[in-house]
C-alpha cells in the first residue's frame, strides 16, 4: 500500500486514540512496536528492568520489528488501524 505522504499515517495515529472499542493486548503491543519503528527506526533504547513486565513486553514487541523500514511499518500501522474499525 502506497501512503499519501505523512498524512495517512499521521491521521492513523489520531484514529487509533479514538477507536469505539479497545483492542486486545497483543493488538496493543503491535499498534506500539509499528508505531515506534515508524518514528523511531530500529529499537534503541536500554532493556527494562525484569520487574517492569509492561515495559518488557514493549520493548520485546518493538524489538521484533528490527530491521523492518519506517515506510513499511507505517503502512501496516494504518493498515492495522483500518482493519481496527479507524477512520484512516
Amino acid at each position: 500500500m502506497k501512503l499519501d505522504g505523512k498524512t495517512d499515517f499521521d491521521n492513523a495515529v489520531v484514529a487509533a486514540k479514538s477507536l469505539q472499542d479497545r483492542p486486545d493486548n497483543e493488538n496493543m503491543l503491535l499498534l506500539y512496536a509499528l508505531y515506534k519503528q515508524a518514528t523511531a527506526g530500529d529499537i534503541n533504547v536500554a532493556k527494562p528492568g525484569f520487574f517492569d513486565f509492561v515495559g518488557m513486553a514493549k520493548f520485546e514487541a518493538w524489538g521484533k520489528l528490527r530491521g523492518t523500514s519506517p515506510d513499511e511499518a507505517k503502512s501496516c500501522y494504518v493498515e492495522m488501524v483500518r482493519k481496527l474499525g479507524g477512520a484512516v
